[in-house]
């Protein structure tokens, strides 16, 4: 089976965000006395994303 892979580009606040809100869900698993493995994996998976630097463009290129 071909698996696909999604790429999905956040600036630095937008990151935060998905980190935060993916640790609030995780802790309210634990609250709740469930598992958390899916969102442990996803959060690192997350915090150990690459950056990728985005080119400039130049004043012509805007155009």
């Amino acid at each position: 089976m071909k698996t696909e892979e999604r790429i999905l580009s956040l600036d630095h606040y937008e990151h935060g965000i998905v980190i935060n809100a993916l640790n609030k869900l995780r802790n309210d698993l634990i609250g709740e006395r469930r598992p958390t493995d899916a969102v442990d994996d996803l959060l690192l998976k997350t915090l150990d994303a690459p950056y990728q630097r985005m080119k400039r463009r130049s004043r012509h290129e805007t155009r």
